[in-house]
Order: structure tokens, then sequence, then C-alpha cells
């Protein structure tokens, strides 16, 4: 067996290998788009939780008091989910503030 049979060549040893101010804005490029992405799914899941959460007038209409009672605390969980989800929304956005400083410091070198 030649010499060379046993040489390996790794293409991350090699000179085209990133700087770390290029990884760090890839990996804060990355994580504001993940972020705006989970932000956008919390939002929808948030109007469903909404929109779940409405109570049917007809069913209030003919439901007895206790009933009609656990049928709009149900109803208000719903509601209190999507706010939640609203919240968390927004505090993904938030971080992704975070983020855009940190890149915007990477870039300004």
């Amino acid at each position: 067996m030649s010499e060379d049979h046993h040489h390996h060549h790794h293409e991350h040893d090699s000179h085209g290998e990133l700087s770390f101010d290029e990884k760090i804005e890839k990996m804060l490029s990355h994580w504001i788009k993940h972020n705006e992405d989970h932000a956008s799914n919390y939002r929808n899941w948030a109007e469903k939780a909404k929109a779940n959460g409405k109570a049917d007038k007809h069913n209030e209409d003919h439901a007895s008091n206790y009933r009609n009672w656990a049928e709009k605390a149900k109803a208000n969980g719903k509601a209190d989910v999507g706010v939640l989800l609203e919240e968390a929304a927004d505090m993904s956005l938030a971080i992704n503030d975070k983020f855009e400083a940190a890149l915007a410091l990477i870039s300004d070198k």
C-alpha cells in the first residue's frame, strides 16, 4: 500500500473553515429566523384557541346555570391559552432583539 492510501483530507481542516465571526453571524441569523417561525406558529395557535374558546350562544341559552358556568369557564380557559401563546410569541420576538443587537455588534467589526 502506498503512503497516499492512508492520507485523509478533511474539508473541516482546510483553510475554507468559517471564522468565529462568520459562524456566530450564521447562528444568530438562524436563531432569529427560528424564533420568528415559532412566534408565527404561536400566534396561529393563539387565534385557534381564542376562536375555540368562544361559547356557542345557542348552547348557552339552553344550558343549566351550572353547565352554563362550566362551559364559560372552559371557553375562558381556551381564551387564556390564546393569551399565553400570544405572550410566548412576544417573548420569542423580544429574544430576537438581543440576537439582532449581537449580530449588529459582530457585523460592525
